[in-house]
């Protein structure tokens, strides 16, 4: 008796069956086709823009760089339309800058990238970019925030998920 039972039919009407070990990536690819990155304007933030398009340019990803605008807590109408207009001047400010260092760095044309944001709290906003996106992975600066013990950063929240490898920069 076989070890080994083999599945029924001939050789060739078999299923191929993967090598032991081997693994069988999502769509034909070996690689990451989308590499989300969260930007807020923060030192962090930006070294893991810089490090996500270091990723998508040596792998010919498509590097989605996102803001996650704060949504305003606040009742006051008014207090709430000027944290939106806030939101979306810094938004405004995050595209200009992310241009400007793309078109000095020289990988104009090497590099595919977009500027997206979302409103929302961030882990939350993170996760329904990379859902909407269909990233492969994510890249998030370190939290710098003092409460991100008692509350979780938004890169250890994005790693509870299980649904994307995160890469957290210093």
């Amino acid at each position: 008796m076989s070890a080994d039972p083999q599945p029924p039919g001939t050789p060739e009407e078999r299923p191929p069956q993967p090598r032991h070990g081997a693994h069988e990536f999502e769509l034909g690819t070996d690689g990451p086709k989308v590499i989300l990155a969260g930007l807020d304007g923060s030192d962090s933030s930006w070294r893991a823009a810089a490090y996500a398009a270091g990723l998508a340019r040596r792998q010919d990803s498509l590097l989605a760089l996102v803001y996650v605008q704060p949504l305003s807590g606040s009742i006051s109408a008014g207090v709430g339309a000027a944290a939106a207009a806030a939101g979306r001047e810094t938004a405004e400010e995050l595209a200009a800058e992310l241009r400007r260092a793309t078109a000095a760095s020289g990988w104009r044309g090497r590099l595919r990238w977009e500027f997206h944001t979302f409103p929302g709290e961030p882990c939350a906003g993170l996760a329904q970019a990379a859902d909407q996106l269909r990233a492969d992975a994510l890249v998030v600066g370190a939290s710098g925030r003092a409460g991100y013990r008692l509350t979780g950063s938004v890169a250890h929240r994005l790693i509870k998920r299980g649904r994307w490898p995160v890469t957290v920069v210093p």
